[in-house]
Protein backbone atom coordinates (compact mmCIF):
# COMPACT_ATOMS: atom_id res chain seq x y z
CA UNK A 1 0.00 0.00 0.00
CA UNK A 2 1.12 3.53 -0.65
CA UNK A 3 1.19 5.42 2.52
CA UNK A 4 2.56 8.59 0.99
CA UNK A 5 -0.85 9.58 -0.21
CA UNK A 6 -2.58 8.74 3.25
CA UNK A 7 -4.73 11.72 4.72
CA UNK A 8 -4.17 10.35 8.53
CA UNK A 9 -3.63 13.54 10.88
CA UNK A 10 0.07 14.80 11.83
CA UNK A 11 -1.25 15.93 14.51
CA UNK A 12 -3.15 15.08 17.43
CA UNK A 13 -6.45 14.74 17.18
CA UNK A 14 -9.85 13.14 19.41
CA UNK A 15 -12.10 10.48 17.60
CA UNK A 16 -15.27 9.63 18.51
CA UNK A 17 -15.45 6.37 20.40
CA UNK A 18 -18.37 5.00 19.31
CA UNK A 19 -17.05 5.27 15.61
CA UNK A 20 -13.88 3.64 16.57
CA UNK A 21 -16.12 0.51 18.45
CA UNK A 22 -19.00 0.17 15.88
CA UNK A 23 -17.16 -2.62 13.68
CA UNK A 24 -16.56 -5.02 16.37
CA UNK A 25 -18.95 -3.65 19.41
CA UNK A 26 -15.96 -3.99 21.30
CA UNK A 27 -13.63 -0.92 21.94
CA UNK A 28 -10.74 -2.86 23.53
CA UNK A 29 -10.70 -5.03 20.45
CA UNK A 30 -10.65 -2.23 18.08
CA UNK A 31 -7.85 -0.79 19.87
CA UNK A 32 -6.08 -4.20 19.10
CA UNK A 33 -7.06 -4.61 15.88
CA UNK A 34 -5.74 -0.74 15.35
CA UNK A 35 -2.26 -1.72 17.36
CA UNK A 36 -1.78 -4.96 15.28
CA UNK A 37 -2.61 -2.89 11.54
CA UNK A 38 0.23 -0.42 13.03
CA UNK A 39 2.61 -2.75 13.58
CA UNK A 40 2.24 -4.03 9.48
CA UNK A 41 2.55 -0.27 8.96
CA UNK A 42 5.52 0.16 10.93
CA UNK A 43 7.26 -2.68 9.61
CA UNK A 44 6.48 -2.10 6.13
CA UNK A 45 7.90 1.95 6.62
CA UNK A 46 10.90 0.38 7.55
CA UNK A 47 11.42 -2.40 5.24
CA UNK A 48 11.18 0.44 2.35
CA UNK A 49 13.14 3.24 3.96
CA UNK A 50 15.61 0.50 4.44
CA UNK A 51 16.01 -0.64 0.94
CA UNK A 52 16.19 3.21 -0.20
CA UNK A 53 19.15 3.73 2.28
CA UNK A 54 20.96 0.92 1.23
CA UNK A 55 21.35 2.04 -2.55
CA UNK A 56 23.47 4.68 -0.51
CA UNK A 57 25.33 2.53 1.77
CA UNK A 58 29.24 2.42 1.31
CA UNK A 59 30.67 -1.00 2.12
CA UNK A 60 34.75 -0.02 3.10
CA UNK A 61 36.83 -0.78 6.43
CA UNK A 62 38.58 2.54 6.06
CA UNK A 63 38.40 4.84 8.93
CA UNK A 64 37.80 7.84 6.74
CA UNK A 65 35.23 10.65 6.99
CA UNK A 66 31.79 9.70 6.27
CA UNK A 67 30.61 12.38 4.55
CA UNK A 68 26.64 13.32 3.86
CA UNK A 69 25.04 12.52 1.09
CA UNK A 70 22.28 15.36 0.10
CA UNK A 71 19.80 12.47 -1.05
CA UNK A 72 19.66 10.27 1.38
CA UNK A 73 18.91 12.91 4.29
CA UNK A 74 16.31 13.49 1.94
CA UNK A 75 15.08 10.59 1.84
CA UNK A 76 15.55 10.20 5.78
CA UNK A 77 13.11 13.26 6.15
CA UNK A 78 10.46 12.53 3.77
CA UNK A 79 9.90 9.29 6.45
CA UNK A 80 10.51 11.38 8.77
CA UNK A 81 7.35 13.89 7.58
CA UNK A 82 4.67 10.96 7.13
CA UNK A 83 2.07 10.05 9.30
CA UNK A 84 2.58 8.03 12.48
CA UNK A 85 1.87 4.67 11.64
CA UNK A 86 -1.18 4.37 14.34
CA UNK A 87 -2.61 7.57 12.62
CA UNK A 88 -2.59 5.55 9.29
CA UNK A 89 -4.43 2.31 11.01
CA UNK A 90 -6.82 4.27 12.95
CA UNK A 91 -7.80 6.50 9.30
CA UNK A 92 -7.85 3.05 7.38
CA UNK A 93 -10.17 2.00 10.67
CA UNK A 94 -12.56 4.23 10.24
CA UNK A 95 -12.82 4.37 6.15
CA UNK A 96 -12.93 0.15 6.54
CA UNK A 97 -9.88 -0.85 4.67
CA UNK A 98 -9.14 -2.90 7.68
CA UNK A 99 -9.89 -7.05 7.11
CA UNK A 100 -10.52 -8.40 10.51
CA UNK A 101 -12.64 -11.85 11.98
CA UNK A 102 -12.81 -13.30 14.95
CA UNK A 103 -11.47 -17.08 14.37
CA UNK A 104 -14.71 -18.83 17.12
CA UNK A 105 -17.48 -16.68 14.45
CA UNK A 106 -18.26 -18.74 11.61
Amino acid sequence: MDYKDTNAALSTITYNKEEIEAPTQNIYEAISIIAKRAEQINGDLKKELVEKLDEFATYNDSLEEVFENKEQIEVSKFYERLPKPAAIAVEEWLNDKVYHRTPDAE
